[in-house]
C-alpha cells in the first residue's frame, strides 16, 4: 500500500507539474491571440490613413520625389511588418495546439496514475470525487471553448490582416477602393457546385487506381505513343505561322514579344483618330483578344451563359458566336464571381486549326474556325476563391491547361482534335492564376509554370518534370517572362528572381522592392521591365539586377505589357496606351487615349493593334 501511494505521488506530481506548465503555456497563447485580434480591429496596423493622406499629397505634387520615396519606404515597411504578423500568427497558432496536446498527454497520464490508487469509498470521499470531477469537466470545457476561439481569432486575425494590407496596396487607385475580396468560387457554405462534384471525384479515383496499376516505365511509354500519335497528324501549325499571328494571351509562347511590324504609335479614342472600327461585344469577359489570319477571338460569359465570338479582323463584323452549353458533368449551377474578374477571365488560344476556350465553371472546348463545335468538357469546378483564370496555350497538337486549384493541382494536356487527356502531371503547388509560357532554351522546348511556392518546367510533349526551384511564395497572378536563358518571376509581398534555367537551375539575382499582384513582367537580352498594378513601371539588367530606372504612373495597371518593333506597349486601367522604348533609359514614345477603361492586354498584328474595353473590341491602324 505504501509503495502504491508512493508511485501514485510520484507520477500524479510530474504529470500534473506538466499539465500545469501546459495549461498556462495554453492560456498565455489564448490570451496573446485574442488580444492581437482585437488591436488590430482597432488600430490600423499599416497606417493606411496615413499611406492614403500621402498619396493624396502626391497627386497634387506629382514632382515631390521626396514624398514619392517616403511613400516607397513606407509600403516596403508595411510589407515586413505583413510577413512577420503572418509568422506570429501561423507559428502562434502552432505553438498554442502544442501546448493543448502536451496538456491532453499529462492529463491523460494523471487519469491513469489515479487509477493505480487503490480505492477507500467513504460518503464523504465520494461527494469530493463527483466535485472534482464536475470541475475538472467545466475546466475542460472552459478550456476548449477558449482554445476554438483562439484559433478561430488567429485565422480571422490573418484574413483581416491580408484584407488590409490589399486595400493598402490599392489605395493610390480611387477606382479599386470599395472593391471587396469576395470569393469567386465560394466555398463549402454555397451549393453543390462548389464542392468538388461526385463525377470529379470518381474520375479522380480512377486516374489513381490507373496510374497505380500502371508502373512508370510503361506509363511513359504509353505517352509517348500517343504523342507520337498526335504528332503524326501534322495537324498544328509551324513555329513562323504562330509567330505571324497572335494565337495566346501575351502573344506567341505567352511571353510578351509581338513579332508583328508598322505598330501604330498614336490614336484618339474621342477623336476617332486611327480607330479603324469598334464593336460592343455581347458579353462582359476581362479575356484578352487573340488573332488568326483575318480572324480576332474573345470570349464573354455571365451567370446564364458562356460564350466565343469571331470577329472579322479587318470589318469588325460578328462572323459567328459558339455556345458553351450542354456539355457533359458541366455542374447545373454557375459560381459566383466577383464584378472585376467574371466568368470568363482566362484568354482563348487558337492554333489556327481551332479556337480552345475555358470558362470559370470547368468548362473547356474546341470550336472549328466556323463556329462549329469539335468537343466540349468539363475539367471540374476549380476549388480557390477566384476561379479559374489561368489561360490556355497550344503545343503540336496538345492544347495545355494549367490547374493549380486547391484540390488535385496539376498541368495536363488535351489531344487537340479529339479533347481526350494525353498526359496529366500533378503538381505540388497551392492555387495559382499564372499562366503557362513555352520556351525553346535552344536545346529543347519547356513548358514553364510559376505557383507557391516554385518555377517548374515541363516537357511539353509528355508532361515530365524537367526542373523545378523554389523562390516565390503567395498566391501567384503573374505570369513568368523569358529571354536569352533566364526565367523571371515574381509576386506581391514575395520577391522578384532572376532564374539561369537547366537542368540544375541558378538564381541569379532577387529583389524585393517592385513587386506585381496582376500584371505580368516582359525581358529582352537585356533587359527587365516589371509594372506593378499601383502604377510603377522599372526597368532592370536582366543578367546582374541593377535598377536603369523607375518611373511612376497616374493610374494602375491590370493589363500585361507587350514588346512590339522595340517598343513596350502597356495600358492602364483607364484605357491609356504607354508606350515607351524598350531600353536602360526611359524615352516616351507616345500616351495613346482609347476613351474607354480596360484592363485587358492587347493583341497586334501587322500595321493594327487591338484593344479590348469594359464593353468595346476596338481595332486601331493608321
Amino acid at each position: 500500500m505504501n509503495q502504491a501511494l508512493k508511485k501514485y505521488i510520484e507520477n500524479v506530481r510530474l504529470w500534473r507539474g506538466v499539465a500545469i506548465v501546459a495549461g498556462v503555456y495554453s492560456f498565455i497563447f489564448c490570451i496573446l491571440i485574442i488580444a492581437n485580434f482585437t488591436q488590430i480591429n482597432r488600430v490600423d496596423p499599416v497606417n493606411t490613413k496615413v499611406i492614403n493622406a500621402l498619396v493624396e499629397r502626391l497627386k497634387e505634387n506629382p514632382n515631390d520625389n521626396q514624398l514619392r520615396e517616403e511613400i516607397r519606404e513606407l509600403d516596403l515597411l508595411a510589407r515586413k511588418a505583413y510577413f512577420t504578423n503572418q509568422w506570429q500568427i501561423r507559428n502562434g497558432g502552432y505553438m498554442l495546439m502544442l501546448g493543448v496536446l502536451v496538456l491532453i498527454i499529462a492529463l491523460q497520464f494523471i487519469r491513469l496514475a489515479t487509477k493505480e490508487l487503490p480505492v477507500v469509498s467513504t460518503e464523504s470521499s465520494d461527494k469530493l470525487l463527483y466535485t472534482q470531477k464536475t470541475a475538472r469537466l467545466w475546466i475542460s470545457i472552459g478550456g476548449g471553448i477558449l482554445v476554438i476561439v483562439a484559433l478561430i481569432f488567429a485565422f480571422l486575425t490573418q484574413s483581416q490582416l491580408k484584407s488590409t494590407f490589399q486595400n493598402a496596396a490599392i489605395a493610390s487607385n480611387p477606382e479599386d477602393k470599395g472593391k471587396q475580396e469576395v470569393p469567386v468560387v465560394q466555398e463549402k457554405t454555397e451549393v453543390a457546385k462548389t464542392e468538388p462534384s461526385k463525377v470529379e471525384v470518381v474520375k479522380s479515383t480512377e486516374v489513381v487506381k490507373a496510374e497505380n496499376s500502371v508502373n512508370p516505365t510503361q506509363k511513359e511509354v504509353q505517352t509517348q505513343q500517343v504523342v507520337k500519335q498526335v504528332v503524326a497528324t501534322g495537324d498544328f501549325p509551324s513555329d513562323n505561322e504562330l509567330k505571324s499571328n497572335f494565337p495566346n494571351f501575351r502573344g506567341y509562347a505567352g511571353n510578351g514579344i509581338a513579332y508583328q511590324k508598322n505598330i501604330p504609335t498614336s490614336w484618339d479614342g474621342a477623336t476617332g483618330q486611327n480607330i479603324l472600327w469598334k464593336v460592343a461585344i455581347p458579353l462582359p469577359g476581362y479575356n484578352s483578344p487573340v488573332i488568326w489570319g483575318d480572324k480576332i477571338f474573345v470570349a464573354g460569359a455571365n451567370a446564364t451563359k458562356c460564350e466565343v465570338y469571331c470577329f472579322d479582323r479587318n470589318s469588325g463584323k460578328l462572323l459567328w458566336t459558339a455556345n458553351a452549353d450542354n456539355i457533359t458533368d458541366s455542374p447545373v449551377t454557375e459560381p459566383k464571381v466577383q464584378g472585376d474578374t467574371g466568368y470568363s477571365a482566362p484568354t482563348i488560344s487558337t492554333d489556327g486549326r481551332r479556337v480552345y476556350a475555358i470558362f470559370a465553371n470547368g468548362d473547356i472546348l474546341a470550336i472549328d474556325m466556323n463556329g462549329n463545335r469539335v468537343w466540349a468538357k468539363n475539367m471540374g469546378v476549380p476549388q480557390n476563391h477566384y476561379g479559374h483564370s489561368s489561360s490556355l496555350i497550344t503545343y503540336k497538337g496538345l492544347v495545355i491547361v494549367e490547374f493549380d486549384s486547391r484540390t488535385n493541382p496539376r498541368v495536363f494536356a488535351l489531344n487537340s482534335s479529339t479533347g481526350d487527356e494525353v498526359w496529366s502531371t500533378p503538381r505540388k503547388v497551392k492555387i495559382s492564376w499564372s499562366s503557362p509560357i513555352l520556351v525553346n532554351t535552344g536545346s529543347r522546348n519547356e513548358l514553364m509554370l510559376v505557383a507557391e511556392p516554385s518555377v517548374a518546367s515541363y516537357d511539353p510533349a509528355t508532361g515530365k518534370q524537367l526542373w523545378s526551384i523554389d523562390c516565390i511564395s503567395g498566391e501567384v497572378g503573374p505570369s513568368l517572362a523569358y529571354a536569352d536563358g533566364v526565367v523571371f518571376a515574381l509576386n506581391e509581398y514575395a520577391s522578384l528572381s532572376a532564374i539561369k534555367v537547366g537542368d540544375t537551375p541558378e538564381k541569379l539575382w532577387e529583389s524585393s522592392d517592385y513587386l506585381s499582384d496582376v500584371p505580368s513582367p516582359v525581358a529582352t537580352d537585356k533587359y527587365l521591365f516589371v509594372v506593378t498594378s499601383y502604377g510603377t513601371v522599372v526597368c532592370y539588367d536582366a543578367k546582374n539586377g541593377t535598377n536603369y530606372w523607375t518611373k511612376e504612373f497616374a493610374d494602375g495597371f491590370y493589363s500585361s505589357p507587350i514588346i512590339a518593333e522595340g517598343r513596350i506597349y502597356l495600358m492602364d486601367k483607364q484605357g491609356v496606351m504607354h508606350i515607351f522604348n524598350a531600353d536602360k533609359t526611359f524615352t516616351p514614345v507616345g500616351e495613346a487615349k482609347l476613351g474607354e477603361k480596360s484592363v485587358c492586354t492587347p493583341a497586334f498584328a501587322n500595321g493594327r493593334i487591338y484593344i479590348r474595353g469594359d464593353k468595346n473590341l476596338y481595332c486601331i491602324g493608321k
